[in-house]
Protein backbone atom coordinates (compact mmCIF):
# COMPACT_ATOMS: atom_id res chain seq x y z
CA UNK A 1 0.00 0.00 0.00
CA UNK A 2 1.22 3.56 -0.65
CA UNK A 3 1.44 6.08 1.71
CA UNK A 4 -1.12 8.09 0.01
CA UNK A 5 -3.04 5.27 0.27
CA UNK A 6 -2.01 5.13 3.71
CA UNK A 7 -2.59 8.36 4.68
CA UNK A 8 -6.64 8.42 3.50
CA UNK A 9 -7.50 5.35 5.27
CA UNK A 10 -6.20 6.86 8.74
CA UNK A 11 -7.40 10.32 8.15
CA UNK A 12 -10.73 8.38 8.42
CA UNK A 13 -9.71 6.63 11.31
CA UNK A 14 -8.58 9.87 13.34
CA UNK A 15 -11.78 11.33 14.41
CA UNK A 16 -12.27 13.40 17.37
CA UNK A 17 -12.53 10.58 19.52
CA UNK A 18 -9.82 8.64 18.44
CA UNK A 19 -7.42 11.86 18.57
CA UNK A 20 -8.42 12.38 22.45
CA UNK A 21 -7.47 8.53 22.86
CA UNK A 22 -4.30 9.34 21.40
CA UNK A 23 -3.40 12.15 23.20
CA UNK A 24 -4.51 10.28 26.64
CA UNK A 25 -2.32 7.48 25.49
CA UNK A 26 0.75 10.28 25.07
CA UNK A 27 0.04 11.75 28.36
CA UNK A 28 0.84 8.30 29.98
CA UNK A 29 0.81 4.92 27.69
CA UNK A 30 0.19 2.88 30.63
CA UNK A 31 -3.32 4.47 31.31
CA UNK A 32 -5.93 2.22 31.65
CA UNK A 33 -8.54 1.60 29.18
CA UNK A 34 -11.07 2.54 32.13
CA UNK A 35 -9.51 6.38 32.90
CA UNK A 36 -9.46 6.79 29.17
CA UNK A 37 -13.02 5.71 28.59
CA UNK A 38 -14.25 8.65 31.38
CA UNK A 39 -12.33 10.71 29.87
CA UNK A 40 -13.01 10.48 25.99
CA UNK A 41 -17.18 9.57 26.98
CA UNK A 42 -17.07 5.93 25.58
CA UNK A 43 -17.29 2.92 27.32
CA UNK A 44 -13.94 0.63 28.16
CA UNK A 45 -14.58 -1.71 25.62
CA UNK A 46 -15.48 0.87 22.86
CA UNK A 47 -12.10 2.56 23.56
CA UNK A 48 -10.50 -1.10 24.08
CA UNK A 49 -12.07 -1.38 20.49
CA UNK A 50 -10.83 1.89 18.96
CA UNK A 51 -7.27 1.42 20.22
CA UNK A 52 -6.64 -1.63 18.59
CA UNK A 53 -7.53 -0.51 15.43
CA UNK A 54 -5.29 2.24 15.73
CA UNK A 55 -2.59 -0.39 16.59
CA UNK A 56 -4.07 -2.69 13.61
CA UNK A 57 -3.76 0.56 11.50
CA UNK A 58 -0.28 1.75 12.17
CA UNK A 59 -1.62 4.80 13.25
CA UNK A 60 0.11 4.46 16.48
CA UNK A 61 2.74 2.76 18.77
CA UNK A 62 2.59 2.25 22.55
CA UNK A 63 6.59 1.68 23.62
CA UNK A 64 8.57 2.36 26.29
CA UNK A 65 11.21 4.95 25.42
CA UNK A 66 14.13 5.04 27.49
CA UNK A 67 16.48 8.04 28.10
CA UNK A 68 20.07 6.04 26.41
CA UNK A 69 22.00 8.12 28.91
CA UNK A 70 20.27 6.81 31.83
CA UNK A 71 20.89 2.77 29.69
CA UNK A 72 24.17 2.74 28.60
CA UNK A 73 24.61 5.08 25.62
CA UNK A 74 26.38 7.99 25.75
CA UNK A 75 26.90 9.07 22.89
CA UNK A 76 24.05 10.58 20.23
CA UNK A 77 24.10 12.31 16.83
CA UNK A 78 22.46 12.88 13.75
CA UNK A 79 24.44 11.86 10.42
CA UNK A 80 23.88 13.23 7.08
CA UNK A 81 24.17 11.17 4.11
CA UNK A 82 24.22 11.59 1.02
CA UNK A 83 23.95 8.70 -1.73
CA UNK A 84 23.84 7.75 -4.90
CA UNK A 85 20.90 5.42 -6.70
CA UNK A 86 17.73 4.95 -5.34
CA UNK A 87 17.53 6.81 -2.29
CA UNK A 88 15.01 4.08 -0.84
CA UNK A 89 17.20 1.32 -1.06
CA UNK A 90 20.38 3.47 1.09
CA UNK A 91 18.16 4.53 3.49
CA UNK A 92 16.55 0.46 3.83
CA UNK A 93 20.03 -0.50 4.28
CA UNK A 94 21.04 1.79 6.49
CA UNK A 95 17.49 1.74 8.90
CA UNK A 96 18.57 -2.23 9.24
CA UNK A 97 21.66 -1.30 11.56
CA UNK A 98 20.76 -1.52 14.97
CA UNK A 99 22.48 1.78 16.49
CA UNK A 100 19.80 3.43 14.01
CA UNK A 101 16.48 4.69 15.13
CA UNK A 102 15.39 7.05 13.02
CA UNK A 103 15.88 7.50 8.76
CA UNK A 104 14.64 10.36 6.87
CA UNK A 105 14.74 10.89 3.40
CA UNK A 106 15.24 14.64 3.20
CA UNK A 107 15.11 17.07 0.53
CA UNK A 108 18.19 19.59 0.67
CA UNK A 109 21.46 19.47 1.83
CA UNK A 110 21.32 15.68 2.80
CA UNK A 111 19.49 12.86 1.19
CA UNK A 112 19.31 11.07 3.96
CA UNK A 113 19.77 11.72 7.88
CA UNK A 114 20.18 9.58 10.60
CA UNK A 115 19.56 9.42 14.32
CA UNK A 116 22.05 7.12 15.98
CA UNK A 117 23.00 6.07 19.09
CA UNK A 118 26.48 4.51 20.56
CA UNK A 119 28.05 3.60 23.54
CA UNK A 120 30.85 5.82 23.55
CA UNK A 121 32.83 8.08 20.75
CA UNK A 122 34.63 4.63 19.44
CA UNK A 123 31.29 2.65 19.00
CA UNK A 124 30.33 5.86 16.81
CA UNK A 125 33.48 5.64 14.84
CA UNK A 126 33.19 1.98 14.23
CA UNK A 127 29.49 2.39 12.90
CA UNK A 128 30.53 5.00 10.68
CA UNK A 129 33.74 3.37 9.51
CA UNK A 130 32.13 0.00 9.20
CA UNK A 131 29.18 0.04 8.92
CA UNK A 132 27.06 3.37 7.47
CA UNK A 133 30.42 4.33 4.93
CA UNK A 134 30.54 0.73 3.84
CA UNK A 135 26.55 0.95 2.67
CA UNK A 136 26.70 0.59 -1.74
CA UNK A 137 25.30 3.91 -2.45
CA UNK A 138 26.38 6.04 0.27
CA UNK A 139 28.60 8.80 -1.21
CA UNK A 140 29.51 11.06 1.92
CA UNK A 141 28.45 11.31 5.51
CA UNK A 142 28.56 14.85 8.32
CA UNK A 143 28.05 13.72 11.71
CA UNK A 144 26.58 16.11 14.30
CA UNK A 145 27.33 14.95 17.69
CA UNK A 146 24.43 15.76 20.46
CA UNK A 147 26.35 17.77 23.43
CA UNK A 148 22.41 17.76 25.39
CA UNK A 149 19.00 17.06 24.23
CA UNK A 150 17.16 19.42 24.82
CA UNK A 151 13.83 18.86 24.37
CA UNK A 152 12.29 15.33 22.81
CA UNK A 153 8.78 14.77 22.60
CA UNK A 154 5.96 12.18 21.26
CA UNK A 155 2.81 14.45 21.45
CA UNK A 156 2.28 15.43 17.64
CA UNK A 157 0.02 14.90 15.42
CA UNK A 158 -3.60 14.85 16.92
CA UNK A 159 -4.16 18.68 16.20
Amino acid sequence: MRRDERATGVSALLDDVNKAIVEQLQADGRRSYAAIAQAVGLSEAAVRQRVQRLLDAGVMQIVAVTDPLQVGFARQAMIGVNADGDLRDVADKLASLPEVDYVVITAGSFDILLEVVCEDDEHLLALLNDAIRSVPGVRDTETFVYLRLAKQTYTWGTR
